[in-house]
């Protein structure tokens, strides 16, 4: 029996726990604009976050509700729609990943993974 056909790691979890594990990432990642995580971590969220980028500068309301239920964090989505994609200049590329070592426990390789356009964190002013 070969892998042949199968996609991504399974980093010793099952299914549901992988994709929690992917989903946390992804709102660590929107709330943070930057995580220091493992490579293969930091390479395995990099793809499914940049479709949710790529599909949050739609901006429209089937979008963000896309977004949301893929975050599974409704304050989350509505940050990268609103304050996120509006700011990302690119079509696509929009994560960069830079080695940062490795991890002194069990050695394994460590990686920073960050937007490559700067972000800035806009704090809306209500009006009474």
């Amino acid at each position: 029996m070969h892998r042949h056909g199968y996609k991504g790691r399974k980093f010793g979890r099952e299914n549901d726990q992988r994709t929690a594990l992917t989903r946390g990432l992804m709102r660590s990642l929107f709330k943070y604009k930057s995580i220091n995580t493992t490579m293969a971590k930091a390479k395995e969220i990099r793809r499914p976050a940049e479709k949710l980028i790529s599909l949050a500068k739609r901006g429209d309301l089937a979008s963000r509700r896309l977004v949301i239920a893929r975050l599974d964090d409704q304050t989350m989505g509505n940050i990268l729609v609103d304050v996120i994609a509006p700011q990302v200049k690119r079509d696509s590329g929009y994560l960069k990943i830079e080695r940062t070592g490795f991890r002194r426990g069990d050695n394994a390789e460590m990686a920073t993974i960050s937007f490559v356009d700067e972000i800035k964190e806009e704090v809306k002013k209500e009006s009474k």
